[in-house]
C-alpha cells in the first residue's frame, strides 16, 4: 500500500510539473484514444464476468452440498 502511494504522488508530481508541449495531435490521435479507453472498458467488463461466475459457481456447489447433506440425514 505504501508502495502504491508513493507511485501515486510521484506520478502527480511529475505530471503537474510538466510544461506545455505545443505538440500536434491529429485526427487519428483521438480515435486511437478512444479505442484504448473502449478495449479497456471491455476487459474490465470480461474480467468482471470471470469473476461473477467463479463466485456463483462457488455459492451454487455450496448449495448443492448442503442439499446433498439434507437428503441423507432426513432420509
Amino acid at each position: 500500500m505504501k508502495n502504491l502511494l508513493v507511485f501515486a504522488s510521484g506520478s502527480l508530481f511529475l505530471m503537474a510539473s510538466t510544461e506545455s508541449a505545443f505538440a500536434y495531435l491529429d485526427p487519428g490521435t483521438g480515435s486511437m484514444v478512444l479505442q484504448a479507453i473502449l478495449g479497456g472498458a471491455a476487459v474490465a467488463l470480461a474480467t468482471g464476468s470471470l469473476y461473477v461466475q467463479k463466485i456463483k459457481s462457488f455459492f451454487a456447489a455450496r448449495r448443492n452440498a448442503d442439499k446433498r447433506d439434507d437428503g441423507r440425514k432426513n432420509g
